[in-house]
């Protein structure tokens, strides 16, 4: 980050989402889901030998889940168009280029060079929910589970 800069030049989520939230009323600022303890671990072996799986908001249109429109499953990455048009931020990015939220092609030459050893099969859609313990109980529990199915070493977070 360039020293003689006085603002973030990056796209602040975070306070963007408590604007949003204060804007509306309530009361209290919105609470993001976390967890108090954080089941990341070092990895045991080098970055190039693991295999990556990508998370991502977008979801897959054509596929609805359990959750109203949202589709929240694992899908393989040659599975078509994911579906972008749901709320994000659209004054601070675009989804003109796949990649921005499923970036198969970059992570492919990831491995073309050796910096990662393999990439999924399948990929992770968890679009946005406002629940955090459908996040915290059901989504992230299942994640894991599916990575853990395809032998995940890294989990790559791509939000919308």
């Amino acid at each position: 980050m360039d020293i003689n800069r006085t603002h973030r030049s990056f796209v602040s989520y975070i306070d963007k989402g408590r604007n949003y939230y204060e804007a509306q009323g309530y009361e209290r600022p919105h609470e993001w889901a976390h967890f108090d303890e954080v089941p990341f671990a070092r990895l045991d072996k080098p970055l190039s030998d693991c295999r990556v799986g990508v998370v991502t908001t977008a979801n897959k249109a054509a596929m609805q889940g359990p959750r109203s429109t949202k589709l929240f499953a694992a899908l393989n990455r040659e599975s078509g168009h994911l579906h972008t048009d749901m709320a994000w931020d659209r004054d601070a990015t675009h989804t003109d280029d796949p990649e921005t939220y499923l970036p198969v092609a970059r992570l492919s030459e990831c491995v073309e060079r050796g910096t990662i050893g393999s990439i999924s099969e399948r990929f992770y859609g968890a679009p946005t929910d406002y629940s955090k313990r459908t996040t915290l109980q059901d989504d992230a529990p299942q994640i894991e589970a599916w990575m853990r199915e395809d032998g995940v070493d890294v989990a790559l977070l791509v939000p919308i």
